[in-house]
């Protein structure tokens, strides 16, 4: 069912890190990823999606169209197919009951994306997966218990002590936020080996347009589909792990009577959401100081001067913090190509932004110091302080 997109075995990467880890700091070591076989060109979308619902109503068409166009994406991947709707016609019929369907296809949907994300994140490590200690598993595509993280645990064969933490519904800021998490695992255990990953699937909030969820064409011109895996330690073990990046400092802020801002309601006929036009306003007026907390823990003073890997919500969220921060044009080119090449894939986004930057960051006189920062819900500002090896 899906299509990995791995990283390789370690002697892709040069055998020695330019920096020396910091002692005792978390470490990225690995990373990996994966998606649903079926990959949409933007420009196929719109009629699709049309003949799928069965819309009649040419305006709405029109509205699909021209935000296809704005979104800047090229290519998606879905779950979703010609197969699904077949089995499962009253998914695109309006008002039907249809979330126990909706789970039947996103729970193993959702895993089995994660497994192969977290095989090919294990390959490239190039230590057995026994030796993972700890899960982080980040999802807002799933609802069942036991969790998606007893199960992908079960299929990678890890041991059955390991300790396993599940973060769901926590939407595109999922990804940070399992880092976070991660990090303080990693720096507080020594000698753990943490698996984090993250897998989305747009299969609850698919559904026919309606005047009255205007949201969901947006839903439908930006998210897509698919999994990421990192490993996270301190202290690499010399000459077995090769880490690339440095979770130096990371932090959680939300923004007060803002959490109506992004809303999402699970309902029968699956999840709702709905997205304020205000959304780009308030992170504008927010990031600067954000950036400027985490930036001090470094005593870092200039935003040129660090490397930027941002989730890119959509164009609009990056325009504002590329005005507001007066970044160069080329300081969010990492989360623009991964915009464009996979869409909005909630918390998986970050990782395939900072797989950009590991290729960008390879070349000589690549910044030392970056920022990771992401937004969602609440309306919440994850970040963390991010240090090139």
């Amino acid at each position: 069912m899906s299509k990995v997109e791995g990283s390789g075995a370690p002697k892709q990467y040069p055998e020695r890190t330019r920096r020396i880890p910091t002692p005792g700091k978390a470490t990225i070591l690995a990373m990996g990823k994966a998606f649903p076989s079926q990959l949409i060109p933007q420009e196929c979308l719109v009629e699709g999606y049309i003949r799928d619902t069965k819309c009649q109503d040419i305006s709405v068409k029109e509205k699909l169209e021209r935000l296809c166009k704005t979104t800047t994406v090229k290519t998606r991947y879905t779950v979703m197919s010609k197969d699904i709707l077949e089995k499962y016609p009253e998914l695109a019929t309006e008002g039907i009951p249809t979330i126990k369907q909706r789970l039947d296809i996103a729970n193993p949907a959702v895993v089995e994306m994660a497994k192969e994300a977290s095989l090919a994140c294990v390959e490239e490590w190039g230590r057995p997966a026994q030796d993972i200690t700890h899960i982080v598993y980040v999802s807002s595509s799933e609802i069942r218990l036991p969790g998606g993280d007893l199960y992908l645990a079960s299929q990678l064969g890890l041991r059955n002590d390991v300790g396993r933490v599940m973060l769901y519904f926590l939407g595109c800021y999922g990804g940070v936020t399992g880092l976070r998490v991660a990090k303080d695992i990693a720096e507080n255990n020594p000698g753990s080996r943490v698996l984090l990953t993250t897998s989305e699937t747009t299969i609850l909030g698919f559904r026919p347009p309606n005047k009255a969820r205007p949201y969901d064409l947006v839903g439908a011109a930006l998210f897509g589909d698919g999994a990421a895996a990192v490993i996270i330690g301190t202290d690499p073990v010399l000459g077995r792990e090769y880490p690339f990046m440095e979770i130096n400092y990371a932090i959680q802020q939300f923004l007060p009577d803002t959490q109506n801002v992004i809303d999402g309601k699970l309902s029968e006929e699956g999840i709702n959401f709905k997205l304020g036009r205000e959304l780009p306003q308030k992170i504008e007026e927010n990031i600067e100081e954000f950036c400027k907390k985490i930036m001090a823990k470094a005593e870092l003073k200039e935003y040129n001067d660090l490397f930027w890997a941002v989730h890119p919500g959509g164009p609009a969220i990056l325009n504002k913090l590329e005005s507001t921060l007066k970044l160069s044009s080329d300081k969010l080119e990492c989360s623009r190509r991964a915009l464009m090449d996979y869409g909005n894939v909630s918390s998986n986004t970050i990782f395939y932004v900072m797989e950009n930057m590991r290729e960008h960051l390879k070349r000589e006189g690549g910044e030392e110091w970056g920022l990771g920062l992401a937004f969602g819900p609440g309306i919440t500002f994850e970040g963390v302080l991010i240090r090139s090896l």
